[in-house]
């Protein structure tokens, strides 16, 4: 077995065992509380800059399909695991998680107290990290940990986005026929998974994605009866082209926004968004909707909230963390407007929010 180092930029430093790409990969360290859904957090774009580490400590167990992929590829730029389980056992797979890694270019360790680099991260917050199997000097790893950029101020959304256009077709079941497809969706790409597109067709809806890009004028022109804003990955403030043109789409067509979304259209609406310090990021965030009063347990993956005291009067709070009181959803009192920080898709994750999409059909319903 390959020695591997992961070094964080306060100087902590661990050493393990080189799994995947043979390479030294930089990015911000987060951890993820899901006990299964590996493959959908390494295929999740959101995770665009980020080392991920699993608090689960055994991974690889089922191994790789081509199925449970939430984009194109993997986009984590590191994998950090307890162990790394070699054979999977699985009906389903199709290759074992290294053979997909090293495909991928990307870099894995095992072997780390994994709950030991949760529990710093969660005491020092989320910060700039390294990987290497490459370089096993500490002091150098440390230079260039330090040398490297952080998560502020960078747009990450423009390397994550579809290039053009493009018609969704899929369904998560494959049953929504061309009959029941009644309603014209625009979503917007800033990093988008699949099953948000696949959810939006199961629940009749024709879904047409388009670059993060596209100008408020380019997406009216396609006569949709909604807009969906895509979850993705980064700093919402340093997306300011998309802030604009979210602006101009406000009162035009019913809007529903998630996850980076939802915090696109906040900015939009005159709202600020922090840093949080070791943000969401699991299948067991518990959350309240403050209309119903019921609690549901979601899926989650960010590192940025929405400030509440920066809202106006034109915006209710729908949803609250109930881990630590942030923001988790809203709505606008007089336009078809609503969004929420969690996953209603899951993938991985719990369902109890997936009601979100029938409510975004309504929404489109009354609007036309």
């Amino acid at each position: 077995m390959k020695k591997s180092v992961l070094v964080l930029e306060d100087g902590t430093t661990f050493i393990g065992r080189a799994f995947g790409a043979d390479a030294e990969s930089f990015g911000e360290i987060v951890f993820n509380t899901s006990m299964t859904g590996y493959q959908e957090i390494l295929t999740d774009p959101s995770y665009n800059g980020q080392i991920v580490v699993m608090t689960y400590p055994e991974i690889g167990n089922y191994g790789i399909n081509l199925e449970d992929v939430e984009s194109i590829r993997p986009f984590v730029r590191g994998f950090v695991v307890k162990e790394y389980w070699r054979v999977p056992s699985n009906w389903r797979s199709t290759e074992n998680l290294e053979t997909y890694l090293i495909r991928n270019g990307i870099i894995g360790i095992e072997g780390v107290d994994t709950r030991e680099l949760t529990r710093r991260i969660r005491s020092r917050g989320a910060q700039r990290a390294v990987v290497s199997s490459i370089d096993f000097s500490t002091e150098n790893l440390l230079k260039k940990v330090l040398s490297s950029p952080s998560m502020l101020d960078i747009d990450l959304v423009t390397k994550v986005s579809c290039e053009k256009p493009y018609y969704w077709q899929s369904g998560r079941s494959n049953l929504a026929s061309e009959a029941q497809k009644r309603f014209r969706v625009v979503a917007y790409d800033y990093g988008v998974k699949q099953n948000i597109l696949r959810s939006l067709v199961e629940s009749g809806c024709e879904v047409r994605v388009v670059p993060s890009n596209t100008s408020p004028e380019e997406a009216l022109s396609m006569d949709p009866d909604g807009i969906v804003l895509s979850n993705g990955p980064g700093d919402p403030s340093a997306v300011s082209y998309a802030i604009d043109c979210v602006r101009k789409l406000i009162g035009k067509k019913p809007i529903f926004g998630i996850c980076l979304g939802h915090q696109i259209l906040s900015l939009a609406l005159g709202g600020k968004t922090f840093k949080l310090k070791f943000g969401h990021r699991g299948a067991n965030q518990p959350v309240k909707n403050l209309l119903t009063g019921r609690v549901e347990i979601t899926s989650q993956n960010h590192g940025f909230a929405v400030d509440p005291g920066s809202l106006g009067s034109e915006v209710e709070i729908t949803h609250i963390n109930l881990n630590d009181g942030t923001v988790e959803g809203l709505r606008h009192i007089d336009h078809p407007i609503f969004s929420v920080q969690y996953h209603p898709e899951a993938s991985p994750g719990p369902h109890d929010s997936s009601y979100l999409f029938e409510e975004f059909k309504r929404m489109m319903q009354e609007f036309h």
